[in-house]
């Protein structure tokens, strides 16, 4: 057994709580931790970040412990007391892809899969890397396996887009592992915030897992490898155009059906007359589409009705884009209207009324429009989170129709329809932050608040704001490129609920830096620069990154004070002083939230965001009592943060009010005064009832159990 006090046990212990931040609750256990560190040690150390740097604390901490046996025991107490680790709910099923009704051919690809899959673990992760062109249905493929042999996968079958074809396109790292851990039943305050973690947890959690992973559209090894693992009962399917080196898989290429093959499935989809009745047009027909079951899928349905394609049908012998242009020479003016339109950037996922204000048509007609091009497989369609369908393209179905609108409508017009769609992203935006935190000053309202949509409540507004978040950081870039550097903006501020409420840090961080960049050249003088940096800092400070989080911190601050606006510029000075916290840094902690007051008590009635002055001395309050507690000033840190209680109890702010029970019950319990702590986590486990905030209540009980204990 691994003693609790040797070096590797105390390095794991830092490590675990690292791992849990991402939580309210792995924020007291990591702040509490630098406490507990600075009394043992006997001065301040600064918090570890890489493993060589957790090895160096436990270090520092096994040498003083080692021969003290009171700090020792101290220790062993402060270890066995943390809260438990995050841990995946099992939750069986499939989030693959739809799978299809006709699925031709194939036969030895599958019996490849299969093989691979139900080999005998031999040490060897099971992998392989199914490789073929835009349209010939290795994604297809892929889902038909999976769908076909669920026996092989009990414990789930799991799927992430990489993002397509090519560097600038490809998702986040830490993005796609969070979406698979959310597909393996834990919330996102359950997942640690650095993505180096998110990986080795990742493959902590599928390690006694029979499983199926699929990750579609990859590009490179070097995108896929964070997500590989040699667990026995794992099965990866990795899908892209081609193949590419440096991934030592089992390579199953999907190339072109046979004609015959291709006949079958044209009688699959249609019936023995219809292809016989077709029968002179056929061969031309089957070179056309090249054997590619997306290009059959589409002229099935034009078998018995289409005219003979003309020569120029034929997209440089590309038969998706062939396809594509078939189907799109049928289209009433209206459909192709939009067709061409929607292409010209590519939102993950647009629904109706997204389509109605970029192509200018009647949004009565639009809905009908989408579905009719969707039956044409021209558009993918989905089945969105709030039950709305909502739409997307494949890759080379895209390239043709963008191309297509450059041509028949001009970049005079394309560009237009692009100024529309920022508009109408900036404005839905804008709307649904402004309900989601309606008392935030950093949340600009409308310019007309009667407009846009209105939601129940402010879950629903942040729900809307998580759908949209893809083409948001869509329209960001597109804001960018298009020389529209206000609306980018306008958009990246609407982003704070969701890094606020639902984090997400990593997937709106290129956005982020976008919007910070367009604020600083081009909107130098008003204070969208200084929040676009603060919040740059709290994502940055969230994912760990700590060095570029004061970085941006220090921006911030800079930023609102040439913009004269004091109630930002303290706030950004806070937000120094909460990463000092993180650090361990409680004496510059301190004396962040000390400066941030005095620019507070220089503020007016007249100056930007004075309404709020209460609410944010309040919250200075409660910061100055963490940071004296993890100086060991027990009683000043109590002071404080009875101040802070005292307010935030009056404004009926459950939520600051349940946080700050919690902290000066956590102070108390330094002192080993479990009587005078036990009403103070009794009254903060009520306030938070209902309002689904598991961890912080599990780790309230935890405390409890330390108070009842003595």
């Amino acid at each position: 057994m691994l003693d609790p006090t040797s070096v590797a046990a105390i390095s794991a212990v830092l490590g675990a709580i690292g791992a849990g931040m991402a939580n309210e609750a792995g924020k007291w256990a990591w702040e509490s931790t630098g406490g507990v560190v600075r009394r043992i040690v006997g001065r301040e150390v600064a918090a570890p970040v890489a493993a060589d740097e957790r090895d160096d604390v436990a270090r520092l901490i096994h040498e003083r412990i080692r021969t003290d046996p009171q700090l020792a025991g101290h220790w062993s107490l402060f270890a066995a007391r943390l809260p438990d680790g995050p841990r995946p709910v099992r939750i069986a099923g499939s989030h693959l892809p739809a799978s299809i009704r006709f699925f031709t051919d194939r036969k030895e690809a599958m019996r490849r899969l299969h093989r691979e899959a139900s080999r005998r673990a031999d040490g060897r992760p099971r992998l392989a890397l199914v490789h073929g062109p835009d349209g010939m249905g290795t994604s297809t493929l892929a889902a038909h396996f999976g769908s076909r042999h669920g026996r092989l996968f009990p414990d789930g079958r799991i799927y992430a887009d990489l993002g397509g074809g090519g560097v600038g396109s490809a998702r986040d790292t830490g993005a796609v592992l969070r979406a698979l851990l959310r597909q393996l039943g834990l919330p996102d305050e359950g997942m640690p915030p650095a993505t180096d973690l998110l990986g080795e947890f990742f493959r902590h959690c599928v390690t006694d897992r029979k499983l199926l992973v699929v990750l579609d559209h990859a590009h490179s090894a070097a995108q896929v490898r964070p997500f590989l693992t040699s667990a026995p009962g794992v099965f990866t399917i990795v899908v892209a155009r081609s193949p590419f080196p440096g991934l030592d898989a089992l390579r199953v290429p999907v190339g072109p059906l046979t004609d015959r093959d291709a006949v079958r499935l044209l009688t699959d989809i249609t019936d023995k007359s219809t292809v016989a009745a077709a029968r002179a047009t056929l061969p031309s027909l089957l070179e056309r589409c090249g054997g590619s079951p997306y290009a059959l899928r589409a002229a099935a349905a034009r078998l018995s009705t289409a005219p003979p394609p003309t020569p120029a049908a034929v997209a440089d012998g590309d038969p998706v884009r062939g396809a594509a242009d078939d189907a799109y020479r049928l289209l009433a003016p209206e459909a192709a209207k939009l067709y061409r339109l929607m292409a010209l950037r590519g939102w993950p996922a647009f629904d109706a009324d997204a389509a109605a204000r970029t192509t200018g048509l009647d949004p009565a007609a639009v809905p009908g429009l989408l579905e009719d091009l969707a039956d044409r497989m021209l558009l993918e369609r989905a089945l969105g989170g709030n039950g709305d369908w909502r739409y997307h393209y494949r890759p080379g179905v895209r390239a043709h129709a963008e191309t297509a609108a450059i041509r028949d409508d001009g970049i005079a017009a394309c560009s237009a329809a692009l100024g529309r769609a920022l508009l109408a992203y900036a404005e839905r935006a804008s709307a649904a932050a402004h309900q989601a935190l309606p008392e935030s000053w950093r949340v600009p309202a409308p310019a007309d608040e009667g407009s846009g949509r209105r939601y129940e409540d402010r879950g629903a507004a942040l729900d809307a704001l998580l759908a949209e978040t893809g083409n948001l950081i869509e329209a960001v870039r597109c804001a960018e490129e298009s020389d529209a550097p206000e609306t980018g903006v306008r958009l990246c501020r609407a982003l704070w609920p969701v890094q606020l409420k639902a984090g997400h840090h990593e997937t709106l961080l290129p956005a982020l830096r976008t919007g910070a960049r367009l604020a600083d050249a081009h909107l130098p003088e008003s204070t969208d620069a200084g929040a676009l940096h603060a919040q740059l800092a709290h994502s940055l400070t969230e994912l760990g990154r700590w060095e570029e989080a004061e970085t941006e911190a220090r921006a911030a601050a800079r930023a609102e004070e040439a913009a004269g606006h004091k109630r930002g510029q303290a706030s950004a000075v806070e937000f120094l002083g909460l990463l000092r916290l993180r650090q361990w840094r409680y004496q510059e902690a301190h004396e962040c939230f000390d400066r941030a007051a005095g620019i507070l008590d220089t503020m007016d009635a007249r100056d930007e965001g004075a309404a709020d002055r209460p609410r944010a001395s309040a919250l200075l309050e409660r910061h100055r009592g963490r940071a004296l507690r993890g100086l060991g000033r027990g009683e000043e840190a109590r002071r404080r943060l009875e101040t802070a209680l005292s307010h935030f109890r009056t404004a009926r702010d459950t939520y600051n009010t349940a946080r700050t029970l919690t902290d000066l019950a956590e102070t108390w319990l330094d002192g080993d005064d479990g009587d005078a702590a036990l009403p103070l986590v009794d009254e903060a486990i009520a306030t938070l009832e209902g309002q689904r905030a598991d961890y912080h209540v599990a780790y309230l009980r935890r405390m409890r159990e330390r108070c009842v204990a003595g």
